[in-house]
């Protein structure tokens, strides 16, 4: 659950209504206030702010306001002019939504690489090569987008391998242990079948890493790093998955790529090797030929 969502459902005093509300309300002037002048506008007491900080799991007003700024900066950044729901309209022309769809795709790679961290990006990788197997748990579209991320690791020599039906998910589950990482890629971050498999998971020491939404989600909390997808879609009243299939198969090139370049030159010399042995496809096109 999103931090703005948090503040609108918990059960606060009047006081601490009161200061809630103007977060809510006025999250553009919060970055350069101190607590007295916010106490002062909402008339209420300094020890307010950390009440309300303390009731959100913070250890502080400081951290509380960091963590709802940065989440208010992302939601209002990148989709400005387009709607990742409704991207087009009924009337518009043919190459009007070509344009848009465009804009789209560019607007959710800027918006997945906003999330990403350095230093999440660093631990993900080392998970991934420490890991003598890579099991990714996926269901419908995502499963069939991680089919290339499975490829590609495989022509590189690394032994990935898909679980996309749910009963089997819990038997390669159980069957993992600490040399195997598991790759969960789950939109909302809270599917049930995947928390159940992620329980199983740490029991038997593999490692986690995930891919979610933004905001409080178990899957997200409980994995050993945890990558961002694009969250601006709604689960069903929207014309496609757009911006959320275009986030995961970002990630999932990214994943791949930490770790061909880790062994940048022995797995280019190797994919070259392998083509030149057994890529028989025939081209009269000059850029593209070998």
């Amino acid at each position: 659950m999103l931090l703005i969502e948090r503040l609108k459902h918990t059960s606060f005093s009047d006081a601490e209504q009161a200061l809630v509300s103007y977060l809510i309300d006025y999250p553009e002037d919060l970055q350069d206030m101190t607590t007295q002048k916010i106490a002062d506008l909402t008339h209420t007491n300094p020890t307010s702010l950390i009440r309300v900080a303390k009731k959100m799991g913070f250890k502080g007003w400081l951290d509380l306001k960091e963590a709802y700024l940065e989440e208010w900066q992302y939601l209002n950044s990148h989709f400005t002019a387009i709607d990742a729901n409704l991207p087009y309209e009924q009337t518009d022309h043919l190459i009007s939504i070509a344009h848009k769809i465009n804009t789209l795709q560019q607007n959710t790679l800027q918006d997945t690489l906003s999330l990403i961290d350095s230093k999440d990006l660093e631990h993900a990788q080392k998970l991934l090569l420490n890991a003598d197997e890579i099991k990714v748990f996926a269901s419908k579209t995502n499963a069939l987008i991680a089919q290339d991320f499975v490829t590609k690791m495989r022509r590189i020599n690394k032994k990935v391998t898909i679980s996309s039906t749910y009963d089997y998910s819990t038997y390669e589950a159980f069957n993992s242990g600490n040399r195997n990482c598991a790759l969960i890629i789950s939109y909302t971050g809270e599917d049930d079948s995947f928390i159940k498999c992620m329980d199983i998971l740490k029991k038997q020491g593999a490692s986690i890493v995930s891919l979610t939404s933004i905001g409080d989600n178990p899957i997200a909390t409980h994995s050993d790093c945890s990558l961002k997808i694009t969250t601006r879609e709604k689960l069903y009243s929207k014309i496609g998955n757009f911006t959320s299939t275009t986030s995961v198969i970002y990630l999932l090139n990214l994943l791949y790529s930490i770790v061909f370049t880790a062994d940048y030159e022995m797995n280019l010399n190797h994919l070259i090797q392998i083509g030149r042995s057994s890529d028989t496809r025939k081209t009269t096109i000059d850029i593209i030929k070998e």
